[in-house]
Order: C-alpha cells, then structure tokens, then sequence
C-alpha cells in the first residue's frame, strides 16, 4: 500500500487504583518537556488496532518502515492486543511496572489514565501540527491538557436499505423517533425487523440515543453522573417500545465480523459503524454496486453521532520518552492515518484527508465527516474504566427481561455515582 498524502489518512477501576498509584512513572516524565533529546533506543507499542495479517503488514512494514527511515536509531517491538484485552493488559502492566512505552487506547479511555499519572503529557504545539476537525481532538484531553493524539474514529450512524424503503413507499428517512418507530414497524415483516440496534456493543447504541435525546453522561467536572434523568430513561425504554412492537429483537443480533441483518435482508435499518463499508465490499459487493444501502445520522431533539475510535499515548515510564514521542507522533501523520483508517473502514480525523479517494469512495465514512459537527463521545470521568464494564450488564434485563427503563437507569446511575466516589 502506498502511503501518500493526497491519495489518503478490563476496567480500571478501584480494584487497579492501588496499582496505578503505585506504579513508578519516572520522575518529571509527565511534564511536556520531558522528551527532550535525541530519538534512540528500544521501545515498545500495545496496539488493539492493525488486526490479522493484513494490519500487520501495514504496521510494521509500511508505517513503521517509514519511521524506521526516519529515525533509525529506533527499534519498536510491538505488542498486539484486541480492545476486549486492553484494560487487562494495560493494568498488568501497570501492576508490574511494566507499561509499553506507547500505548494506543480508546475515545473515554484518556481521562481515567492521566488522572493516575499512567501517560504522559504533550505539547499543546502537537495539537496545530495537522488541520484536525475541533470535535475530534476534546477525546485526547484532560483538565484541559493533551494527553493524546487521535489516529482514527469509529462513529456510530444507521445504515438503511434502500430497496426495502422504495418497496415500502417511505420516501425519507427518519426525523427523529416517533418516525423511526413507525417506519420501522412499516418496514418489519416475517422474517425481517424494521430495525436492528442491538448488532453494535448495547452500551455504545443507548449512549447513541442518549445523546440523540439531548441527553449527557457526566457533568462537566465528571463528578456527577447526568444520564440518570428522564432523557437517558427515554432512551433505554424506546429499545423496549421496539421491542414490543416486533420491529427489533435482541435474540437477532449478529456478531461481529458476520454478516448483518442488513447485509442479509433480515433487517431493514440497523446501528453500525463506518467499517460495515468493508465488510459489505467483502461479502456482498453488489449491494453497493446496486446502490442498495444508504445511510443518516440519528436524531431525535437533536442529530447525534457516537464518536469512537483510536488515540495514541506516551506512557509516562517510558525509559526512552524522546523515542516514545517521537512514535506517537509518527503514528497520528496523515499517512499513517490514511492507511489505518483504510484498513479498519474507518474515519479519519483530519481535514487535510476529507476530499481524499478514499473518504468519498465510503459513504459512510463520507457521512460521518460531514457530521462531525454532531459527534458525541464516550466517558469524561476519571472513573470512566469501570464503569463502562458495568453498562451492558445492568441495562440490559431491561431489554431482555422485566425490569424497568427507569429501575435500570436508577441502578447504573448508583453504580457509577460509587465509582466516582471511590476516585
């Protein structure tokens, strides 16, 4: 693949808290000057992106290729993870003192660890150094300090088809809820829900609808959890109002990587990310050569766009923290973004890769650039890591069972208001 600017860019909680504030982070490595001096030694990058075969070749022969003509008294081993064991391996880390030397974590992921003194602090100059969208960078901050840069997002739309629309006389698509309720049951029929929002992870589609309701998770200092109130109730009973019409089923939810209800025809609408683009051109390019799919941003009292991804920190016991920075740099170039968002079927971040081939050859990729304006993130408390792991569980036998929208929302507020607490 050639990397060309033009032509494309478990939870740690109370139980590790002991464990963060123990681990030696060096002494002065979290100021912003502390990466002073030449680029040299052996360091380490934990990533959960760049997967298989594919990934790693562009990793390590591509971008690191290049880094390695730029700064060749580097050597970077790599160290390959999923999302699903990050928080592990960063908190045995941690524990054991022995933190990569960068780390690539998610969007919500950043506050939790600064707070503990587990990364380290950059320069605000990084944050000018590309022509980043503003919403994209507010992930990599904390207390008003840069602690990351982002590499690439994963935003949150619908994804519709578009024969099942023309077939059912809907002309346009859903303003807010009350009329994704009733076209979803207009366009449910045996064998096929109207609408599919349980095939992305429960805790990033209701944060979704949270934010579409006008709703917020946090305050602003992070204290006080906010989604308590009647707007995160809403959200979480519409998935039951789905439900009891019989236009979405959470038994029908497929997994990652297979094909979707939408692929297959067994749904009509469903959440999805960006990367669904790539798997369709994978496994069933003719939707898109038929023009089949399309895709909008959720709304309800506002449009709304779960904005995920990818940022890449200095760990603040780096050993080597020029190296380190020097890394983290690399890795959120254009070029280097450009390659892993095409990779993942991914957004990137930067303006400068807007009109790029790739952006406008992903529509979804396309509609969430030009709705950014709209992008909504996860976390921004400190006690952001434990408390994520404790949202699936506790909303959903609201969804599954008989418990209430309301009883469930009381309970993960409770939750979260003792995570805080015990920060």
């Amino acid at each position: 693949m050639e990397l060309n600017r033009r032509s494309l860019l478990a939870a740690i909680g109370a139980g590790t808290a002991a464990a963060l504030t123990g681990c030696g982070t060096g002494t002065g490595t979290s100021a912003a000057g502390s990466a002073d001096g030449p680029a040299e030694g052996e360091i380490t990058l934990l990533t959960p992106i760049y997967e298989g075969a594919k990934g790693k070749k562009l990793l390590e022969g591509d971008i690191l290729g290049g880094f390695r003509k730029k700064y060749p008294d580097v050597k970077v081993n790599v160290d390959y993870t999923t999302y699903d064991q990050l928080n592990e391996k960063i908190t045995t880390g941690l524990a054991g003192g022995l933190l990569p030397d960068v780390l690539m974590m998610g969007v919500g992921w950043i506050p939790p660890f600064a707070a503990k003194g587990a990364i380290a602090e950059l320069p605000e100059k990084l944050a000018e150094t590309h022509d980043y969208e503003k919403r994209v960078l507010e992930p990599s901050r904390h207390d008003g300090k840069l602690y990351a840069l982002p590499v690439v997002l994963d935003t949150r739309i619908v994804v519709y088809r578009k024969d099942h629309f023309a077939e059912a006389g809907i002309r346009k698509t859903p303003a807010n809820w009350s009329e994704l309720r009733a076209v979803a049951k207009q366009l449910t029929t045996k064998g096929r829900v109207g609408f599919d929002p349980f095939s992305i992870n429960l805790r990033q589609c209701w944060e979704t609808f949270l934010f579409a309701n006008g709703g917020q998770l946090f305050s602003a200092d992070g204290k006080k959890p906010l989604f308590t109130d009647a707007r995160g109730v809403e959200s979480l009973q519409f998935f039951k109002d789905l439900v009891a019409d019989g236009s979405a089923d959470y038994a029908r939810k497929t997994d990652t990587g297979a094909p979707s209800n939408v692929q297959t025809g067994q749904g009509s609408m469903m959440m999805t990310t960006s990367a669904l683009w790539v798997q369709v051109k994978e496994q069933n390019p003719e939707l898109i050569e038929q023009d089949k799919l399309g895709s909008f941003v959720l709304a309800n009292r506002r449009p709304a766009m779960l904005q995920g991804g990818t940022l890449v920190s200095q760990s603040a016991s780096s050993k080597h923290p020029a190296a380190a920075r020097a890394l983290v740099e690399y890795l959120a170039t254009p070029e280097s973004i450009l390659g892993a968002a095409q990779q993942r079927g991914s957004v990137p971040g930067l303006r400068d890769l807007s009109d790029t081939a790739y952006v406008k050859e992903n529509q979804f990729v396309d509609l969430s650039l030009k709705n950014l304006q709209h992008a909504v993130s996860e976390g921004g408390t400190a006690a952001w890591m434990e408390i994520r792991e404790k949202i699936v569980p506790t909303l959903e036998p609201a969804i599954v069972g008989d418990q209430s929208a309301k009883d469930a929302i009381a309970e993960l507020g409770r939750l979260a208001e003792a995570a805080i607490g015990r920060m």
